[in-house]
């Protein structure tokens, strides 16, 4: 069984960090891209970053040069280290797992097939 299970999010004033982490197991996690979605308050889920084949990154243009996606394969753990945190980064962040290896297609939910539960990130103005 595919488990995926986010931690990592809390409360940040304008300008904190926080650094999330996925782990992932019932899975081979070399073989699969991980990703990190978002859910803002009334807002559609949006794509933030993804990493795949051991080196490749790819991030939103909203979160690039704030947020890092890295991935430990010996601990099957990814992280998303959220920097210079902003009012419009609070929502819901879900990481994902994909078997697709080409980014046109990891920016879309829909190419994912497990999904965690999310975890909560609050910025305050």
């Amino acid at each position: 069984q595919v488990q995926m299970a986010e931690s990592g999010g809390g409360l940040v004033q304008t300008g904190g960090s926080l650094r999330l982490s996925c782990a992932v197991s019932g899975l081979t996690f070399n073989s699969y891209a991980i990703g990190w979605f978002r859910q803002g308050p009334g807002k559609e889920r949006e794509f933030v970053a993804a990493a795949w084949s051991g080196i490749n990154t790819l991030y939103s243009d909203s979160v690039k040069g704030r947020f890092t996606i890295s991935r430990d394969n010996a601990k099957n753990t990814v992280y998303l280290q959220m920097n210079s945190l902003k009012p419009e980064d609070t929502a819901v962040y879900y990481c994902a797992a994909s078997l697709s290896g080409h980014w046109t297609q990891l920016q879309r939910g829909s190419n994912y097939r497990n999904w965690g539960q999310g975890t909560q990130v609050t910025v305050s103005s």
